[in-house]
């Protein structure tokens, strides 16, 4: 896996890819359509941030390339790779219980904020990527 050089982009199995870890400065972009809805991706080195209609979706400290994001009504999946460990917040059901696995090892079970916010990190290298999925219990 590798940076996302257009900074978001879809993937064949209709999942999206974006995010640059790359990038010195402050990159974005806006109104890319994908499955009828608008996201708008803000990344570069210290954070990467994904919106989806106006709403957030994702975000990494420092950035992140995420690839083959998937949100469902159960959950979320994605690959992530960064040169460092990073902290991730996602957006999901508001107060509810999720079972998180990484590289298909149970981390553990996290409840979501009254903001449906669920945080969590990922031990990464600069020679890694992590498969993070995310389900509801």
């Amino acid at each position: 896996m590798s940076v996302v050089s257009e900074l978001i982009r879809t993937e064949a199995d209709g999942t999206i890819s974006f995010g640059n870890y790359e990038l010195p400065a402050k990159s974005k972009k806006s109104d890319f359509e994908h499955d009828g809805d608008l996201y708008k991706v803000k990344t570069f080195k210290e954070i990467t941030k994904l919106e989806r209609n106006g709403m957030f979706v994702y975000e990494s400290v420092p950035g992140t390339a995420v690839s083959h994001l998937k949100a469902t009504e159960n959950g979320m999946s994605f690959t992530v790779e960064c040169p460092t460990d990073a902290q991730i917040t996602v957006e999901l059901e508001e107060e509810t219980s999720y079972q998180v696995f990484v590289d298909d090892k149970e981390v553990g079970e996290m409840k979501t904020n009254l903001g449906g916010k669920l945080v969590l990190s990922v031990e990464l290298d600069s020679t890694e990527s992590a498969a993070v999925r995310i389900e509801k219990m």
